[in-house]
């Protein structure tokens, strides 16, 4: 047997080895921009001249209310007046407005005013700080105006809160007196009123909020869009963003009554008519007064929303315009 080379005994260990060898992997790593390096950029907030923007919020909101809680608290006791003692509203209107005619001093530091002035001074500042809250937030201008649902929340918890109060302090003062001791218990026991009514006065409230501070925000835009006619007859109120908004202020409260007002008038009618009456009976009772209380409520909601909310916005957009400067 011829002898083997020992040369060719380590050629296949040598080729037995490399086979086996296992290669490392390459990993391929994408290229990295720089600029998916930088480091995320902080939140910017507008909190430029804060506690001005905060004073202009709070002087607007006192502004407006010193206008119209003198012409409110005078139909508000009127009104109550002649719920209670059968009178007619003209008489319970000199009667209420004798006092701030006569002693205006006095009148401005009586409870009913300052009850009103609370009422509309805290539901106008709501409304304000919501909206500079939102500006600080979002980093826009101070004078932005929101109309979300944030601001709507906010200032009807706050007036309807402030009303229930206001309503049933002016019931204590200028309701029913009370009974004398010979006066039985049943006529002495006030009715309560229905959960409903609670209800539906809040459903009212809320349209009347929402027709106040965030209805005239999204139509004064669609003003200038009013057909040519219209727009020529009533220049001097449409031409300019500043007269649409007034505009957009006003009618947008004085609207919305004729959808709450028949929501009142049920109120109303459960508690006066307590029991179980049909729906027949009780749409015919606010069908009847319908159109005339749709009209006073307007002549009430004007002043306190329409009056009131351009007084607001106006000085609360001529400071802020100031501020941004």
């Amino acid at each position: 047997m011829p002898g083997l080379d020992p040369r060719q005994c380590e050629e296949p260990a040598r080729t037995s080895g490399a086979a086996t060898a296992v290669r490392k992997p390459q990993i391929l790593v994408p290229a990295v921009r720089p600029g998916h390096l930088e480091p995320e950029k902080a939140t910017q907030w507008n909190t430029t001249n804060l506690g001005l923007r905060f004073g202009a919020d709070l002087t607007s909101a006192a502004s407006a209310s010193a206008v119209v809680a003198p012409v409110i608290c005078v139909i508000d006791r009127s009104i109550v007046e002649k719920a209670a003692k059968g009178a007619t509203f003209s008489s319970c209107l000199l009667r209420s407005l004798r006092p701030a005619v006569t002693r205006p001093h006095t009148f401005v530091f009586s409870r009913p005013f300052l009850l009103i002035f609370s009422l509309y001074l805290s539901t106008y500042a709501t409304a304000n700080t919501v909206d500079t809250v939102s500006s600080i937030v979002s980093s826009s201008p101070a004078s932005t105006v929101t109309s979300g649902p944030t601001k709507f929340a906010a200032t009807s918890f706050v007036n309807m809160s402030m009303c229930v109060y206001k309503d049933s302090c002016f019931a204590r003062m200028f309701g029913v007196p009370v009974p004398s001791a010979s006066t039985s218990p049943a006529a002495a026991a006030a009715a309560a009123v229905p959960k409903l009514s609670y209800a539906l006065f809040a459903v009212r409230d809320s349209f009347t909020i929402f027709a106040s501070f965030n209805l005239p925000p999204l139509i004064a835009p669609h003003l200038c869009n009013l057909p040519a006619r219209i727009r020529s007859r009533f220049s001097a109120l449409l031409s300019t963003e500043a007269g649409r908004t007034n505009t957009a202020q006003f009618l947008a409260p004085a609207a919305v009554q004729v959808i709450s007002t028949p929501i009142h008038l049920l109120g109303l009618d459960l508690y006066n008519r307590q029991g179980s009456l049909g729906f027949r009976k009780r749409y015919l009772r606010v069908l009847r007064d319908w159109s005339v209380s749709t009209f006073a409520r307007m002549g009430r909601i004007v002043p306190a929303f329409g009056v009131g909310g351009v007084v607001n916005s106006s000085m609360r957009r001529n400071f802020m315009t100031k501020l941004e400067a």
